[in-house]
C-alpha cells in the first residue's frame, strides 16, 4: 500500500504588514489548558494564519489552506510529531 502524498504548495511566509489581522477571529484548541502555551489559528480566505499565544505581537505565519491541511493530516496520522 502506498503512503498518500502530503505534498502541497507550501506557501508559508510571515504575514505581510498590509494583511489586516485586527478583526480576525483567532481560535485556540479546546485541549489548551488556558496557560497561553499553544498556537492560535485564524482563517484568512485562501490562507490560515498561525501565531504563538505567548507572543501575539509577533507577525503570524501564513499557510496556504493546502499546506495547513497537509500539516494537520500529518499530525493526526502521527507522521509529524514532537522531537
Amino acid at each position: 500500500m502506498s503512503t498518500p502524498s502530503t505534498s502541497a504548495p507550501h506557501d508559508v511566509t510571515t504575514a505581510p504588514y498590509d494583511v489586516d489581522l485586527a478583526h480576525v477571529r483567532w481560535q485556540r484548541s479546546s485541549y489548551s489548558g488556558g496557560a497561553n502555551d499553544c498556537v492560535e489559528v485564524a482563517e484568512l480566505g485562501e490562507h490560515a494564519a498561525v501565531r504563538d499565544s505567548k507572543d501575539i505581537g509577533r507577525r503570524p505565519l501564513l499557510f496556504s489552506k493546502a499546506a495547513m491541511r497537509a500539516l494537520v493530516s500529518g499530525v493526526a496520522r502521527g507522521s509529524i510529531s514532537e522531537s
